[in-house]
């Protein structure tokens, strides 16, 4: 009888457990949750603004759109990077390839042949963002694309000497670099601003035939 009785409790117990488990299982995550917003805001500055981050990237937008033509805005607004075309090697050789790069928020330029598709490499640079007394190590992502922009444009030379050259797929995903370039293609087919003489969408059929 004992015997029977202890067993019948450790079923109740155990049935009890598996009712209310979930529900404690729940209390604990959202106090996990809880306590790791706590010590977010703890570690944040004495009156940091939630929005500041939301506002930076509405301006850095605004900026970069009145910085660059409406078809790169237009590019950048729809696709999420931004093309352009290398000034040297072509220019300097007009025997030699036109290249072009891909400019993405916080990540490496891409540097690829418009007429293949091919891959040439990444350069990786950093803008730090120094306004006070917020700063961090990261621009806006409007402000990043900008100022990768703005240094390609002006000197390139000079920034990807000054940047740290990879192979191919060292942080970006290859696989990405050539859906983004389809999508290009596309998108350059649709408004007929096809760069380097319709290359685009020569780099668009290699890529769908490789």
């Amino acid at each position: 009888m004992t015997l029977a009785l202890g067993t019948a409790a450790v079923v109740l117990v155990v049935l009890v457990w598996e009712l209310v488990r979930p529900s404690i299982a729940k209390e604990i995550s959202s106090a996990r949750r809880m306590w790791a917003e706590r010590r977010r805001r703890a570690s944040l500055p004495s009156g940091y603004d939630p929005g500041r981050d939301r506002r930076a990237e509405q301006r850095a937008r605004a900026l970069l759109r009145s910085c660059i033509s409406d078809s790169d805005w237009e590019m950048y607004a729809e696709l999420g990077f931004l093309r352009v075309d290398g000034a040297h090697g072509g220019a300097a050789d007009p025997g030699a390839t036109p290249y072009a790069y891909l400019i993405y928020p916080h990540k490496p330029i891409v540097a690829y042949l418009p007429q293949t598709g091919e891959l040439l490499s990444e350069y990786c640079v950093a803008f730090p963002d120094e306004t006070r007394p917020y700063g961090s190590a990261r621009l806006p992502d409007s402000d990043d694309v900008l100022a990768k922009w703005i240094a390609l444009t002006a000197d390139e030379r000079e920034l990807i000497g000054e940047s740290n050259m990879h192979l191919p797929g060292r942080q970006v995903d290859p696989e990405r670099v050539r859906r983004d370039l389809q999508r290009l293609a596309r998108w350059e087919r649709e408004r007929g601003t096809l760069g380097f003489g319709g290359t685009a969408s020569q780099a668009a059929d290699n890529l769908r035939s490789a």
